[in-house]
């Protein structure tokens, strides 16, 4: 029997895991970590931080399987969105931390590039618009803020190819990974814009020369790496991309027409299309399937399960604490309270955007609110809010994506283990919710490309891997209540826009 590898590296773990090439899993391993913020909106990590997750992920997943180094055959490697990429220099060391996608401190890049370049070229030419989210408005804050920093980096790398170029010495970056910085990639032809670049003064020499599908492989383990990991020298490592596109290639998404959501520490809620899509309000980058032909465009949440973990780690110690002690999961207790409390949270809204908010409403000083407390709510009440703040984010997400969404949703992610969640996600919605059966979409989406790249699958093979719950239906009379309750959610922060903004002001000054 024949293995493959799947690592993922997400914003706030590393996750590895083994299957056979028949879709079982045999074996996985997670390692946390933190983000750095140490400036309000400002978002970075050390990408050391992701190499050693990944090597001790991946080892103790191959220790935990007692498979034969020589009976696995690939890995890929997926990332989260690495917003700048990691800055490196002549030696390939890093520069400093990678400022990642929830970074937000490049406004005055934004509006720069929107003055002297002007949206309407930007759409045209990447099909994405401006905003601190991008990592070509974090590499021009680098440019004018550290100058240092910048005349030392000699490339930019986003976090899987990384750790790719370092356990295998070879240098790539995936089209999903590069059309995803933004407005420096040109979307009609596939490839870098020198244009932009020359424009922006981002020298074409920073970009990796090599694009490559998330089906190809870039090279194989070094005999060190190879050592390090338990594994066999010259084992082919394969590219993978976007962790969000790969949970959807582990949904069994490989056309255009079905509406997936990938819910962890942000929201990437998306369709996939073999048409061009150019919108300001959208995210867009070539898929992980056929780069060339289908675009990811989505709409999502800076934070989404993040503001629940904020929730647990800051106003639910003794829930910790019972757990540290062996007693219940905190997060299962807190979810068996929220079930009792009614839909609405008897009054509640809460505002999602704890770092800004990029699509749809692409606004920095957004900011994480709490309307119609009153001393008869509770720990239950608040934490209810925080899960039903993360499900109106989803509905205007889907609505900023426009119509002919499907039939039903594809839901995957840490949120899908809460049955309470996932019910409100359908009950605010108004949208049927699948769900895999195992939480490893991410993951299962890099062993199908490692072994689609390797030769041992076909593409008709993993088609069938995947193995969907099933399907949630929306209950109708909380649906209708939802309704009202989510006018309320997008009248708050239309009230309050303006006074977010100026508390921005009042913190920074």
């Amino acid at each position: 029997m024949n293995y493959l590898l799947g690592t993922d590296i997400g914003t706030s773990g590393t996750k590895t895991i083994l299957m056979d090439t028949e879709g079982n899993l045999i074996a996985q391993d997670l390692q946390e970590y933190d983000v750095l913020t140490p400036k309000p909106l400002w978002a970075e990590q050390w990408p050391d931080v992701w190499l050693e997750a990944t090597k001790t992920s991946i080892k103790n997943t191959v220790h935990k399987s007692g498979i034969a180094a020589e009976n696995i055959r690939g890995i890929a490697i997926s990332g989260l969105y690495g917003g700048s990429g990691i800055p490196l220099d002549e030696k390939m060391e890093p520069v400093r931390p990678c400022m990642i996608w929830m970074d937000r401190r490049a406004e005055a890049e934004t509006k720069w590039v929107l003055e002297h370049i002007g949206e309407e070229k930007l759409l045209e030419i990447t099909h994405n618009g401006a905003d601190p989210y991008y990592g070509y408005t974090k590499m021009l804050w680098m440019k004018n803020h550290e100058p240092d920093n910048w005349k030392k980096t000699k490339l930019f790398l986003p976090p899987n190819d990384y750790v790719i170029y370092r356990l295998t010495g070879e240098i790539a970056i995936d089209y999903s990974s590069a059309g995803n910085i933004g407005g420096i990639f040109d979307m009609n032809n596939r490839t870098w814009s020198k244009e932009m670049m020359d424009e922006m003064g981002i020298p074409l020499s920073m970009m990796p020369e090599k694009i490559v599908e998330s089906t190809d492989i870039v090279g194989g383990l070094t005999k060190e790496a190879a050592a390090e990991l338990g594994l066999s020298e010259g084992m082919p490592v394969i590219a993978s991309g976007i962790d969000c596109g790969a949970a959807n290639i582990g949904l069994g998404v490989f056309e255009s027409g079905i509406y997936a959501a990938a819910i962890g520490t942000s929201m990437c809620a998306a369709l996939i299309s073999d048409q061009p899509v150019k919108g300001k309000d959208l995210i867009v980058w070539p898929y992980l399937y056929d780069a060339k032909r289908l675009s990811y465009y989505f709409a999502g949440g800076a934070t989404a399960g993040a503001i629940v973990k904020w929730f647990r780690q800051t106003m639910c110690q003794y829930e910790l604490e019972v757990e540290k002690a062996g007693g219940k999961n905190a997060y299962n207790v807190l979810n068996e309270q929220a079930a009792n409390i009614p839909v609405g949270s008897e009054g509640l809204i809460v505002l999602p955007y704890f770092m800004g908010e990029r699509s749809p409403i692409w606004d920095s000083d957004a900011k994480g609110t709490i309307v119609g407390l009153s001393l008869a709510h509770t720990k239950a009440h608040i934490y209810r809010a925080f899960l039903e703040a993360v499900s109106f984010s989803l509905r205007d997400a889907m609505e900023a994506t426009g119509e002919n969404l499907g039939e039903y949703i594809l839901l995957a992610g840490g949120v899908t283990k809460s049955t309470l969640w996932r019910q409100i996600f359908a009950d605010v919605t108004g949208y049927p919710v699948v769900c895999p059966l195992h939480d490893v979409e991410a993951n299962m989406g890099d062993v199908m490309l490692a072994g689609i790249g390797t030769g041992l699958l076909s593409y008709e093979e993993v088609k069938k891997w995947q193995v969907l719950d099933q399907k949630l239906m929306p209950n109708q009379e909380n649906h209708s209540k939802y309704n009202d309750y989510y006018q309320v959610y997008k009248s708050i922060y239309k009230n309050l826009k303006s006074d977010m903004k100026t508390l921005t002001r009042l913190s920074t000054t």
